[in-house]
């Protein structure tokens, strides 16, 4: 049995419900697939299906986690799946362009010309939010309609394919017997969370997202911090973008990263990050995007209709969002299960409100 005061600590954690949706749904997949939990070691690779959720969930949890960084200061980047497609488009092209396309250096020439672009486009979202003062949402749906257009002329319209054993490494290749693409993410996921938890960039960008006005008044420079996240999340976006072509061995610049943005902000949401900004959670938006990518594996493991896959999707997704609001579960579960998942308020709770404060930052 499980201690009483254990329990109530991990239904208040913030992450208790997310995990809890997580395992519910990768539980509903053994049913309809016999040995879903198994992985398997052929020819040096690990394959399963498990295996399988991470190597294509790893271009939504990239753009989930610059996506959060822009949400904690009060914005919002439609653009990345944009940004994704002209990535991909640019690297393919330039690749296809080599006469060897197997030249270490021409990929390499690739992917920083793409990641190159990708820094432009986070830095012209930054800086029509941040200098001009253009909404976000206003400001980033311009970059989400001219970028497809972007790669579209970039690809002339048509879908480039590339035959490359060194591009195909980053989406396509494996690494340790694991994907490559689960390393990439393990690296930036890693090195966000140490920049923004064990230096101050994490404080300034909550706090310019708690109010910008207010932490300008006192010496932080919120429209820098503004364009620095815009910049990294155009970064993950260019990544991202990268991933899904290598994974293809080919740029669709209509269809790449089409409406990864909305997954990316509901993987956010899910992960406990306020859209109004303030304080984020790195860690949540990781198990966020694992859902979203699990989602979608069981709507095509238990025959979902093509056509109702869409409003399936949102009926779980709003399901999680009620389990996390300590309103809806009051209401359902009765008031002491509501007081239970809420953060203590009482000044008397000094013990109990420490632990709390650690876990959410």
């Amino acid at each position: 049995m499980i201690p009483t005061s254990l329990w109530r600590a991990a239904v208040r954690h913030r992450l208790f419900w997310p995990v809890v949706v997580l395992i519910a749904l990768l539980l509903i997949n053994v049913p309809f697939t016999p040995g879903f939990f198994e992985i398997h070691l052929k020819n040096g690779h690990l394959y399963g299906s498990l295996i399988s959720i991470l190597l294509f969930g790893s271009p939504l949890i990239l753009v989930a986690i610059g996506m959060t960084l822009v949400i904690a200061t009060g914005g919002i980047d439609l653009s990345v799946g944009a940004v994704v497609a002209i990535s991909g488009a640019l690297a393919c092209l330039v690749v296809s362009k080599q006469t060897d396309q197997n030249s270490v250096s021409g990929v390499l020439l690739g992917f920083g010309l793409a990641l190159g672009v990708a820094l432009v486009c986070g830095a012209w979202n930054g800086l029509l939010v941040a200098r001009l003062g253009i909404q976000p949402i206003i400001a980033t749906l311009i970059l989400m309609v001219a970028g497809r257009g972007i790669a579209q002329l970039i690809t002339s319209g048509q879908i480039i394919t590339v035959n490359s054993d060194s591009y195909s490494l980053i989406g396509g290749g494996y690494w340790l017997t694991l994907p490559f693409s689960i390393f990439v993410v393990a690296v930036v996921v890693a090195l966000s969370m140490a920049l923004t938890r064990r230096t101050a960039l994490g404080l300034l960008v909550e706090a310019v997202g708690g109010n910008a006005e207010a932490s300008r008044l006192v010496g932080i420079r919120s429209r820098r911090i503004k364009v620095l996240v815009y910049v990294f999340c155009g970064l993950c976006a260019g990544i991202a973008g990268l991933m899904i072509s290598s994974n293809v061995s080919a740029a669709d610049g209509n269809n790449a990263g089409l409406w990864i943005e909305l997954d990316a902000i509901l993987a956010v949401v899910i992960g406990g990050t306020s859209l109004t900004g303030g304080r984020f959670h790195l860690g949540g938006t990781v198990i966020g995007a694992l859902i979203i990518q699990t989602l979608t594996t069981t709507i095509y493991t238990i025959g979902v209709p093509t056509q109702t896959n869409l409003v399936f999707k949102a009926v779980v997704v709003i399901i999680v969002c009620l389990m996390q609001s300590p309103v809806f579960r009051a209401k359902v579960f009765g008031s002491r299960a509501g007081r239970r998942g809420a953060a203590p308020k009482s000044p008397g709770t000094a013990a109990d409100a420490a632990p709390h404060t650690e876990v959410s930052r």
